[in-house]
Formats: C-alpha cells, sequence, structure tokens
C-alpha cells in the first residue's frame, strides 16, 4: 500500500496507551480526504525488546560488551535464564491477556528478583491478601525495570521506558552535543528502531513521513529516524512538529537540522500539515507553507502565512486510533499508589474538552504561546459524540481528557450530557483548584464517570501563589479537594519548590501544607517540580519584575525556551530536592506523616510556621452560601416509593409522605408532610439528568408555592431537605 503521509510518534513516551497527537492529526486528515497511516514506534521498540528473542539477543550483547558489571547486573546476567523463559508470559499478562499468571507473579520464586524488589515486603499494606492482579503488575513492572538497569549499564546510557537520550534534548541551546550524538554509531536501541522503521516504511511507502515529537525524551530518536531516512528514502519529504517544537524551535536557525529533516512545523497542525501536503504534491506555491522552517538557498526560512485559514476545535474531527496497537499497550504499576498509577496503567482514549487554558495568567507559564493563549471549547454534545466513536472504535470506555485547565462549567455540562445518554464512561482530567467546584458539582462529575483530577497547587504558599497568579489561596485548595475527595474522586496535586524569591522557610511551610492534606486525607497523590524559567512565559519575558536574572540574554540556534536563571533572593532550591521527594514518596504511601520535617533534610532548615490545624480550620469554615435564582437543580436519585401515615400531637392530626430511597449500596427513609411528600414524587423525575432543560431554582421554588401554597424558603433549607441532598438532590 501506498499513503500520502505516515505518522510516527519516537520511542519512547507511555506503555500503557498512545500518545494522542498522532490520532488528533489523523482523525484531521479524515475530514479532508487525504489517507494517512500512524504508528508509535515506541511500543513497537519494547515489545521487540521485551520478548524471548530480544532478551536473548540482549544478554548476548551484555556479553561481547566486556564491560565490567556491578552487583546488580551480575545477578541479572546470572538469571538470564530465568528472565528469557518468563518475559513472554509477563507481557501477555501486563497486556491484560495473561490474568491467571498473577496467581505465579505473587509466588516469590516464579519471577528472576534483583535490585528493584529490595521492598516488595512492604507492598501487603498496599494490596492487602486479595489485590493479586495489582500486586502481580507491580511485580513484573519492578522485573522490566531490573532489566531496564541493566540496559542502561551495559548497553545503551540513554534507555528509558518514558524517554530515550532525554538529556540530550534538554536545554539543548546549541545542536552541537546532539549532533554529535547522531554521528555516532548506532546504538543497541537504535539498531532495534531501525529495524522496525524499516519494516514499516517498506510496507507503508509514504510521500511524507511526519514526526511527532512531544517532549525531549523523544527527539534524539525522531532525529535517527529521519537520519536513516535520508539516507534510505531520500525521496521521502520529513516533517517534524509536536510539543517541543513548538515551545523548544521556535527561532531553530541551524542549517544542520535540515540535514535530518525537511520542514518543522509549529503549534495547532491542522492548516500546516494540510498546507504541508499540498506543496510537496506541487498543488501549492512554497509560500502557502504555514507555520513552518524549511532550508532555501542553505538559509533556515519560516513561513507564517498567518493569513491562511485556521481551524476551529469542532472542525478537526474526532481522534482516530486505527493503525495502532492498541491490544499491544501493557499497563505497569511504578509505585502502589491508586491515583499515581492513572498515568501508566490502564488504556485511556485521549480528548481534549478546550484548546488552551481559560485562565491562562499563571506567570511561570508558556501562556504567551498558542497551545495556552488560544482558547476555543468544545460543546458537551460534540465531546459526547467523540466519547461514543472512540468507544466504537476503540473498545475502551476510559477517557483521559489533556485539557490544560478543563472549564468547570464545561465539565460540568459534559457530566449531564454523559448521564442524559446513559453512557458508562471512566474519567480523568486537569484542573485549577477553583471554588467553581462546589460538593455538588464534584457529586455530578462522580455520577457521570469521574475518578480522578490533577491539578496545581504549585508552591502551597498564599505569598508566591498570588506571585505566581494563580488566582487560587492554599484555604481555597483544601476546600476544594476535600469536596472532590469526599465525592470520591480522587486528586493529584503539581507542586513547584524554586520559584523566583522563594525562601527555605516558605518552602518548609509549603512541605508542612503538604503534610497536613495528606494527613487530613484531602490529597491522595503529588509530585513536586523545580521552577524552570521558560522563554516565553511572564517570568521570562519580564525577569526583572520577579526579582529575578537571565544568566545568558544569547539565543541560541537550536533549542530556545528553558532558560538558566539566578534567584537574587530566594534560597538555594537544590539543596531541597531530595527532601521533598522523599518526603512526598512517604506521604503517598499514608507513612510518616508524623515526622518532624527537620528529618527528611540532612541540613537545618527552618522550622514551619504553619499552625498545625492550618488545613483543618480551612475545611471546618463555614462556606454558606445563599442559592442564585439561576442554579440549576438536579436530582441524580432514584423515583423514591411512598406510604402515608397519621400523626397526632396535643389532639392534632397531620398527614405526612415517608419517601423511601434506594441507592445502589443503601436505603434511606425521609419523612415530610403529605403535600411536600406527593409534589417531591412529581417533582423528582423532572430533574433528572435525563431532561434537556434543567430546572432553576426559581422554577421550582415558583412550582412548590403554586403546588403546596406554602413559602418555599423554610422547606428548602429543612433538616428532610438536606437529608435529600445528601441522597442526590444537588445544586449547581
Amino acid at each position: 500500500m501506498q499513503k500520502t503521509i505516515f505518522i510516527i510518534t519516537p520511542p519512547f513516551t507511555q506503555l500503557n496507551t498512545p500518545y494522542p497527537a498522532s490520532a488528533y492529526i489523523k482523525g484531521f486528515l479524515n475530514t479532508i480526504n487525504i489517507d494517512a497511516y500512524q504508528a508509535d514506534l515506541g511500543i513497537e521498540v519494547i515489545l521487540k525488546l521485551f520478548c524471548k528473542t530480544g532478551l536473548t539477543d540482549l544478554f548476548t550483547q551484555v556479553k561481547t560488551s566486556k564491560k565490567p558489571l556491578s552487583e546488580h547486573a551480575q545477578r541479572i546476567v546470572a538469571l538470564k535464564n530465568s528472565y528469557i523463559n518468563t518475559i513472554d508470559a509477563v507481557i501477555l499478562f501486563l497486556q491484560g491477556k495473561n490474568p491467571t499468571l498473577s496467581l505465579q507473579i505473587c509466588q516469590d520464586n516464579f519471577l528472576p528478583q534483583a535490585a528493584r524488589f529490595a521492598q516488595v515486603d512492604e507492598l501487603d499494606w498496599a494490596f492487602g491478601a486479595m489485590g493479586t492482579q495489582d500486586k502481580a503488575k507491580h511485580l513484573a513492572t519492578l522485573y522490566l525495570e531490573d532489566i531496564s538497569d541493566l540496559i542502561v549499564e551495559c548497553v545503551d546510557p540513554h534507555f528509558g521506558f518514558s524517554r530515550y537520550a532525554e538529556r540530550l534534548g534538554r536545554s539543548a541551546n546549541s545542536f552541537d552535543e546532539l549532533y554529535e550524538a547522531l554521528n555516532q554509531e548506532f546504538t543497541y536501541i537504535d539498531k532495534l528502531l531501525i529495524a522496525v522503521l524499516e519494516e514499516r516504511i517498506a510496507q507503508i511507502n509514504p510521500k511524507i513521513v511526519a514526526l511527532s515529537v512531544p517532549f525531549p525524551g523523544n527527539l534524539y530518536a525522531a532525529f535517527r529516524i529521519g537520519q536513516w531516512l535520508k539516507i534510505h528514502y531520500p525521496q521521502i519529504k520529513i516533517a517534524m512538529g509536536g510539543g517541543f517544537a513548538n515551545t523548544e524551535l521556535r527561532s531553530v536557525s541551524d542549517a544542520r537540522v535540515f540535514e535530518f529533516f525537511d520542514f518543522i512545523t509549529l503549534d495547532d497542525g491542522e492548516a500546516p500539515i494540510e498546507n504541508l501536503i499540498g506543496f510537496v504534491e506541487d498543488k501549492l506555491p512554497i509560500t502557502n507553507l504555514k507555520r513552518t522552517f524549511m532550508l532555501l538557498n542553505g538559509v533556515v526560512t519560516y513561513f507564517d502565512n498567518s493569513s491562511c485559514k485556521e481551524y476551529k476545535q469542532f472542525e478537526v474531527g474526532t481522534p482516530d486510533y486505527s493503525d495502532l496497537k492498541l491490544d499491544k499497550y501493557i499497563s505497569v504499576i511504578e509505585i502502589a499508589n491508586p491515583m499515581h498509577r492513572l498515568w501508566s496503567d490502564g488504556r485511556w482514549n485521549k480528548l481534549t474538552m478546550a484548546h488552551g487554558c481559560y485562565w491562562g495568567k499563571c506567570t511561570f507559564c508558556d501562556i504567551s504561546l498558542d497551545y495556552i493563549k488560544n482558547y476555543q471549547p468544545l460543546t458537551a454534545s460534540l465531546l459526547c459524540d467523540r466519547m461514543e466513536e472512540l468507544i466504537a472504535q476503540t473498545g475502551q470506555n476510559g477517557f483521559h481528557f489533556v485539557d490544560e485547565a478543563a472549564p468547570p462549567a464545561l465539565m460540568r455540562d459534559l457530566a449531564i450530557e454523559i448521564i442524559s445518554r446513559n453512557l458508562t464512561v471512566t474519567w480523568w482530567t486537569n484542573i485549577r483548584f477553583e471554588k467553581s467546584f462546589t460538593k455538588d458539582l464534584c457529586l455530578l462529575l462522580k455520577a457521570a464517570g469521574c475518578v480522578a483530577t490533577s491539578g496545581g497547587l504549585e508552591v502551597a504558599s498564599d505569598r508566591l501563589l498570588e506571585l505566581i497568579q494563580k488566582g487560587v489561596t492554599v484555604a481555597q485548595v483544601a476546600q476544594v479537594t476535600q469536596n472532590f475527595t469526599q465525592a470520591g474522586i480522587m486528586v493529584h496535586a503539581y507542586l513547584m519548590y524554586g520559584f523566583p524569591t522563594q525562601t527555605a522557610q516558605e518552602t518548609i511551610d509549603s512541605l508542612e501544607m503538604v503534610r497536613q492534606m495528606f494527613s487530613l486525607g484531602i490529597l491522595q497523590s503529588a509530585f513536586w517540580h523545580q521552577f524552570a524559567m521558560t522563554a516565553h512565559s511572564p517570568v521570562g519575558l519580564f525577569p526583572d519584575e520577579f526579582n529575578v536574572k537571565k544568566e545568558t540574554e544569547t539565543i541560541g540556534t537550536f533549542a530556545n525556551n528553558d532558560l538558566v536563571h539566578i534567584d537574587k533572593i530566594g534560597t538555594n532550591h537544590e539543596l531541597f530536592s531530595y527532601g521533598l521527594k522523599k518526603s512526598l514518596y512517604n506521604f503517598m504511601h499514608s507513612q510518616c506523616l508524623d515526622y518532624p520535617l527537620q528529618n527528611w533534610f540532612d541540613f537545618k532548615v527552618p522550622k514551619t510556621k504553619i499552625d498545625s490545624n492550618f488545613i483543618k480550620n480551612a475545611l471546618n469554615a463555614d462556606d454558606f452560601s445563599a442559592v442564585k435564582p439561576s442554579a440549576k437543580i438536579v436530582w441524580l436519585g432514584n423515583q423514591p416509593e411512598i406510604s402515608t401515615f397519621t400523626k397526632a400531637k396535643k389532639g392534632q392530626q397531620w398527614q405526612m409522605a415517608n419517601l423511601t430511597f434506594y441507592a445502589n449500596t443503601n436505603t434511606k427513609e425521609i419523612t415530610f408532610n403529605q403535600t411536600e411528600g406527593e409534589w417531591l414524587l412529581e417533582i423528582l423525575p423532572t430533574l433528572s439528568p435525563n431532561i434537556k432543560n434543567i430546572c432553576t431554582w426559581q422554577q421550582l421554588k415558583s412550582n412548590f408555592e403554586e403546588f403546596t401554597g406554602q413559602d418555599f424558603e423554610p422547606f428548602w433549607y429543612s433538616k428532610p431537605v438536606k437529608s435529600l441532598k445528601y441522597f442526590g438532590l444537588i445544586t449547581l
């Protein structure tokens, strides 16, 4: 077969699910009738390596390398037959095709064990007696990581499951180091990659190869692919785009880069790839290239073509995951934390609720770039249409919405649409911890299948959060995380240290805030990132406003986003890195939450100034507010059964109604007077999310007063209605 374009994700991104960029582009190309093929060479190389034949070759390579081995490597080599004989079965298990193997994996003598297994004795607290599948996944992951350690030590120091030669792509202001590496002989992993590529190119015979490079860890492999194609298939045109190009290569000028690629495109790929195809097929002139670099007369030249039409999000089509080996991805559990595992365990269809960020103010973020500043939300109806298409195409009903920050109002509408269509889906996304996420909204999201959220707590310091322009306070974040947690939705927090002017005191106080949130159970997972200044963020653009200095103003000829900076006021942030990450690892496993913070550091740190009950007090603060007349009222429960009885007291009698509500796990009886009960019996079905015109609080009030002749407010704030709210009556 011959395809116009072959879209490749180079090694390595994820083991459990494909990175979505190629599926997005293929879905768009479907809408304009351009034939495309896609492949994730990352998972294909992994499977070529982690199989019986692959490990046999690997151990031969290790033996012939004659490098002195560490004790860890010696043990793996000594057990090579055990690794070779178990690898195929383990991979099948991690692909979900051999579940009964978990019983053997959980026995001590089945898998060969090296250094990564040092702490397996502590797993019972995480998986218990019955968590056989999950425990086996974790043990199998350690087994693969042991082999990975051997590869790094003896065969290819650049190897990593979710990145390859990442260091060469990070802060590569100059192309020299990467260029030098590319002029060395192929590494062992390079050879595996090229073997897979050669087979694919012969099969597909494309006119264009488009490489999507989302991260620094994909960059080296993308260049290797381009290098091999230039030598062996010089007629094929090669383009590179994706997140790395969009942030790092906006001012690329080194002509040597174009020894490997013909084109580099920036920002949203739809219009650039359409025009690029037209140019390659001699249907469009060179001036029609859009947001595209190429080498023209020996000079790197950029074609902007800003007048060319941009595609709106509703025009780009549904992502198309066909061609990808969806049944070959492997689910791993790197650490025994239920929230943290979502990134590496399970197959997720990836979608976007909204292009860009609706907030777009955070001063550490690349808010001047298109992928942040160009905010375009979709409609809930279109999103659900795409979800249904993907379920039909992939057979998977799990969704990861990969938004910069999913808009609360759109999440609400999406949840209502999911429930109204009776879709059974599981999904998670990234958010801002803003006050819009009330208890009731979180309950709605849970009812619609939301299982987890992630969001930026960042520095966990109100002074620094204001400097970041995050638009939240620590107390507000705590309240929102509690709302999610109480609704049964897990929460992951992105944490930052080293923001300009951050002091040692503020770093320790931030750690104390995080400790309290884990201790109270309102955070389930988190990760510390050290602040990095980027050229397209407000801090990078206006460093003087943040009391920070760029170490150099020189613009390089290759990657120009990460900037080396000098914090003139703050502390030495590198010192805190290990202690922050070690403490957090323990907090995520519910360990050592009562340790003094000093215990995590091997140098003197200040005592925290945060009150030991700060987060607890924030959670106990009265958050009562009157309901807005325009608020939407939704009933998530089932239709109750009613029985009436007569209540007598001091010679007077009242007709009462006993409403029995059945939920999946419990039953609740709530008593009203008969008129109120009969009104509820009639009104509750009309409040279902299945009804398109959702009732407002004002409409509900008018209906109640007309039906009962009573004032609505005393009824609404009564104890019986309060019980009803806990059972599925929510206000949005």
